[in-house]
């Protein structure tokens, strides 16, 4: 049986963008499933390697607070929370988010 690592280097982009599109699609939470499956069937593509890691990072996190650091960002709010550096990564899903559902954006 292969460990985790190599089948992680056998991973093509191609299937990696599928397996984080179930992910985002099945979260548990039917709010986030509004928010990151659209978002997974369009600007996920267009992520660097790095970013999709990121992002693997934020499918790790808690619904309950995820939904909370992306909808912070979305109208006005308090001051934006989550992890530091995935920030720009979570700005990037808001904008998505409130481009989709026609709310306004803090700015």
């Amino acid at each position: 049986m292969k460990g985790a690592v190599a089948m992680a280097e056998e991973e093509t982009r191609d299937i990696r963008l599928r397996r984080l599109r179930m992910r985002s699609w099945r979260r548990g939470m039917k709010e986030m499933d509004l928010i990151l499956g659209p978002f997974s069937d369009g600007p996920l593509a267009e992520l660097s390697a790095a970013e999709l890691d990121g992002y693997e990072q934020l499918l790790q996190e808690n619904d309950q607070d995820l939904y909370l650091w992306i909808t912070a960002r979305i109208g006005a709010g308090d001051k934006p929370a989550g992890p530091a550096g995935l920030a720009a990564l979570l700005e990037r899903i808001a904008a998505h988010a409130a481009e989709r559902f026609g709310g306004p954006r803090r700015s």
